[in-house]
């Protein structure tokens, strides 16, 4: 009864607001699309990939035979990892600088903000490029995981940066205030009260990077190359899942190899996001107790 009443409630008022209506119509035709083609691509990859996982493609040694993507799939968690423990930081306190030392109206600060603005929008193969010209060429590191690693966070960093930010502008101000009036400086205010708080936010932003770690081939091809061999040394050349996925489908002569690694590549991509969301799940319970 109570629900038939809502529902001839909101019918009325639809009646007197068409638009409203219209509009309703159109959000829930969006989101009913979104997630078709959302269930369309990860069926599609699913029906063609899962038939295709053989005990060969996890052979430690990649050879023509088995095409294996195990050395690719330890190749993706070193540079991910690498790439991480490089931009993470960097990004998170150079966020805390612009929003909480900086001061406002700094002009400074307005450069550092359009540069990483500017930096979000440029195609992952200049970055490729720069990555090539600089640690591949002007070092002589030659093709390298460190040197793929490296030009991916900076890639990331400008995304870490603008997320962390805004998770910090999100921190009440009253959590500061609060901190100040109990005798705590500056900085013990900013790693024990809002840095805390803005945990949830900032791991947003690191499983938005993950993905487009995993997920790079263009600034990687220039700069890791595409060797399938499990690397001996950062300074190994090596190929992530999405170059080996890339290498195979440009052949011709291994798209089920292909397929299969491409439900590999979206377990991969789903374990860690479902991994960062239980931290930053946790974390954010631990700061409402």
């Amino acid at each position: 009864m109570h629900n038939d009443h809502n529902l001839r409630q909101k019918l009325r008022e639809y009646k007197r607001t068409p638009g409203s209506f219209i509009l309703m119509l159109l959000v829930m035709l969006c989101a009913a699309v979104t997630f078709a083609v959302l269930f369309f691509l990860i069926a599609y990859i699913l029906i063609n990939g899962v038939p295709n996982l053989k005990p060969e493609l996890f052979a430690w040694t990649y050879t023509s035979e088995n095409a294996s993507m195990m050395p690719s799939i330890i190749n993706t968690l070193v540079i991910t990892f690498l790439s991480l423990l490089i931009a993470v930081p960097l990004g998170i306190f150079s966020a805390i600088y612009l929003v909480e030392y900086a001061k406002r109206g700094n002009k400074f600060v307005e450069i550092i903000r359009l540069t990483t603005e500017t930096l979000s929008g440029i195609p992952s193969i200049v970055y490729g490029l720069f990555g090539a010209l600089f640690f591949v060429t002007t070092l002589k590191w030659g093709y390298s995981l460190l040197a793929g690693a490296l030009t991916l966070s900076i890639m990331i960093l400008p995304l870490i940066m603008r997320t962390t930010e805004e998770a910090l502008k999100s921190v009440p101000d009253s959590f500061r205030e609060g901190s100040f009036g109990l005798g705590a400086g500056k900085l013990r205010t900013v790693f024990r009260i809002v840095l805390p708080s803005a945990v949830p936010g900032i791991l947003a932003g690191v499983i938005l990077s993950v993905g487009r770690i995993v997920g790079e081939t263009a600034a990687l091809i220039y700069t890791a190359g595409a060797v399938a061999e499990v690397p001996s040394s950062v300074m190994s050349s090596g190929s992530t899942l999405a170059v080996h996925m890339y290498n195979l489908s440009r052949e011709g002569l291994y798209m089920d190899q292909a397929y299969a690694v491409s439900v590999v590549l979206l377990l991969l991509v789903l374990v860690i996001n479902w991994i960062s969301g239980t931290l930053a799940k946790k974390a954010g319970e631990r700061n409402v107790i």
